[in-house]
């Protein structure tokens, strides 16, 4: 997963949304191994830490 650490809420909407890319004819990232479906690919790339989606928090003081 790389440096960061994320949220439940913020992996939920980063794999969904690279889901939705993959379905939608974006390419893939990872080898593959046989996987027919876009959220098992955006899964195995969240946890290869290659996804290309990021997340901007705002900082609280």
């Amino acid at each position: 997963m790389g440096e960061e650490n994320y949220t439940r809420f913020e992996r939920a909407r980063i794999i969904g949304a690279r889901a939705l890319q993959i379905a939608m004819g974006a390419p893939v990232l990872i080898e593959d191994d046989g996987r027919a479906d876009p959220l098992g690919i955006a899964i195995a790339e969240f946890d290869s830490g290659i996804i290309p989606i990021t997340v901007k928090r705002k900082v609280s003081e």
